[in-house]
């Protein structure tokens, strides 16, 4: 899918009368941020002399938080105890819009919370205020009414945020997922421990990498990680597994597997990336995006709040703003060199797409040329357009032409939806261009003969096919220009 349509989901969350339903461990992320100057006396430990303090929402809450901040209507299903703590992340999930009246409230055990002790941008401690230990029967009748009440509401999708703090046992996962199974409503889990089979027949799970070589009683480094992974997706009888792996991008396991690469640009801090790659993943598919275009958004989101310092929920605004720049930059990159042309070819024929080319002038772009694109690209799978330089142009159109310039002609052209290489040539014709990248298909406009379709006979040659396409009637750039001069 385009950047352009994947924008143009994002601009429509919010829209949706339907909404998602998380439940898992909700906890209070603290920081505590100051600055570092001195050693202690009392013990060979720094000092941090605290500037400010944040409390945020973390674990579930910040699932949450990232869908609440997309546009998503949400309601969580977690557990507080009956202290500060539990007042404050109350209030910080309902500030964002999270209806919080299925929560449950323990007397038994404290609202998990994390503090986390910073000296400039680095962690120097972190303090944890939990109780891990089995749910008492109380609990665990609270918990079931109120998971119920939600199920009857009918959610749109559900996530499990499991942080192993003992709120999601196996008896409590199988009942929502086989609840959500007679409901039709997807399951999305964000996995912990080494049994995953709690989770068994979820549509999906999200594992980061070292949880999922964990769960395959494996290592990081194991080459076969991944293949162990399909294992796993098919003995768990999930529908698509999502492999998290850092710096090396986002592995999608359905029917295949497909790789994303990394999205950020600078990483500052992971805490509560995987949060948002679950919540954005919901998200897309609440929007009707299959799973590998609804985490080319959740990739660009977690590229997002790793440039933050702590745990960071993206909102619509910021989603947007990084597709719109990650639009600019894709379009640029259609440009390309020879080099570059060719291992995106190589790419591309290495998953069996069918490639197009085309070749032109392009001159003062206008509806004939955005038609006869549109129309060659259905032709095939990928459109490579081969652009006369300012030279070539010239050469055929006479000392007056080209109006526009050739870097200019490129970055308009790779603006379209259509067109998914550009490449100048300086040559009289293409046919050196044709022959280095071996298209499956070779377009020019019907007022051509196929005889006359310069590298026709050698894309014939190699079991391609020439393809003439009508041209549309009464545009031309010589036309507009004629209209000027007049």
């Amino acid at each position: 899918m385009t950047q352009q349509k994947l924008l143009d989901t994002v601009k429509h969350f919010g829209h949706l009368a339907q909404h998602a339903l998380v439940i898992g461990d909700v906890m209070l992320d603290r920081y505590l941020m100051g600055e570092v100057s001195r050693i202690s006396p009392e013990a060979p430990v720094p000092i941090v002399l605290v500037k400010s303090q944040q409390d945020r929402a973390g674990g579930a809450a910040n699932v949450a938080a990232n869908l609440a901040l997309l546009g998503i209507k949400t309601h969580t299903i977690g557990c507080v105890g009956n202290d500060n703590e539990a007042k404050i992340l109350l209030n910080l999930m309902t500030d964002v819009g999270i209806d919080v009246t299925s929560m449950i409230h323990s007397n038994w055990r404290p609202t998990i919370a994390k503090t986390r002790i910073l000296g400039g941008h680095q962690q120097m401690m972190r303090l944890d205020q939990e109780d891990n230990t089995t749910y008492t029967t109380d609990e665990n009748t609270q918990l079931l009414k109120a998971i119920q009440q939600q199920l009857s509401l009918k959610p749109a999708i559900l996530i499990l945020s499991d942080y192993a703090k003992g709120l999601l046992s196996t008896e409590i996962c199988q009942y929502i997922i086989s609840a959500c199974h007679a409901q039709g409503i997807p399951v999305l889990v964000d996995p912990k421990g080494h049994d995953y089979s709690k989770y068994s027949s979820a549509t999906a799970l999200t594992p980061n990498k070292k949880e999922t070589a964990e769960a395959c009683f494996t290592t990081t480094q194991d080459p076969r990680l991944i293949d162990k992974a399909v294992a796993l997706k098919n003995s768990l009888n999930l529908q698509f597994l999502v492999v998290t792996r850092g710096e090396e991008g986002i592995s999608l396991i359905d029917e295949t597997t497909h790789l994303l690469p990394a999205a950020a640009k600078q990483v500052f801090d992971v805490s509560g990336a995987g949060d948002t790659v679950i919540a954005t993943l919901a998200a897309g598919m609440m929007h009707h995006l299959p799973p590998l275009e609804s985490l080319q958004l959740a990739n660009i989101a977690a590229g997002v709040v790793v440039g933050k310092v702590g745990t960071v929920p993206i909102s619509r605004d910021d989603l947007i703003d990084a597709l719109t720049s990650e639009q600019t930059s894709e379009q640029a990159h259609k440009i390309c060199d020879l080099n570059q042309l060719t291992r995106k070819v190589e790419a591309w024929k290495k998953n069996n797409q069918k490639i197009v080319f085309t070749n032109g002038c392009f001159d003062l772009l206008h509806a004939g040329h955005v038609t006869y694109l549109e129309s060659a690209k259905k032709r095939g799978d990928k459109l490579i357009l081969g652009l006369n330089t300012d030279r070539s142009v010239s050469a055929l159109k006479g000392p007056s032409r080209p109006v526009v310039n050739e870097n200019d002609r490129a970055r308009v052209l790779a603006a379209l939806e259509s067109v998914d290489a550009v490449i100048l040539f300086d040559e009289d014709t293409p046919l050196n261009l044709i022959n280095a990248i071996k298209p499956d298909v070779i377009a020019k406009g019907s007022d051509y003969t196929a005889d006359q379709v310069v590298g026709g006979k050698e894309v014939l040659s190699w079991g391609g096919e020439i393809a003439l396409i009508d041209l549309v009637a009464g545009r031309s750039t010589t036309g507009i220009l004629n209209k000027i001069a007049s």
